[in-house]
């Protein structure tokens, strides 16, 4: 199939197609005679596949180290499950970084009178770098 019909079927634009090509995240892709590139089904399960990590958050890198897991055949699924854990960890913490931010910013706006005076909290508090 052309890239038009691999990136519909697969969820991945054939912008994005391209760019993993030129990264190296998948191989090279087979031409046809008129130079076009050419997708098999198993081309387009790998895109999926990565379409699918993307949606979970994984990076790029853990996306190369989950594909070379998949296409190993005599892999150990705890190094699978090894990414996916350092992956959770990951998210944990970025999770927790955000409730805190959410946290101050709902402060800020609490403290703020929202009305027609010029001060505000939350302003100054961005001016003085986080409230230091």
């Amino acid at each position: 199939m052309n890239i038009g019909e691999a990136a519909k079927a697969s969820g991945v634009s054939a912008k994005m197609i391209r760019h993993y090509e030129a990264i190296g995240l998948t191989g090279e892709a087979k031409r046809s005679d008129s130079g076009y590139r050419v997708y098999s089904v198993r081309e387009v399960q790998m895109l999926q596949f990565i379409h699918r990590g993307r949606e979970l958050g994984f990076s790029l890198e853990q996306i190369r180290a989950l594909l070379a897991l998949w296409r190993d055949k005599h892999r150990a699924s705890q190094d699978v499950c090894a990414l996916a854990n350092q992956h959770i960890a990951e998210l944990d913490r970025k999770i927790a970084e955000m409730q805190a931010m959410r946290r101050t910013l709902e402060s800020l706006a609490t403290a703020c009178h929202g009305d027609e005076r010029p001060d505000c909290p939350i302003l100054d508090d961005l001016a003085t770098a986080g409230g230091s």
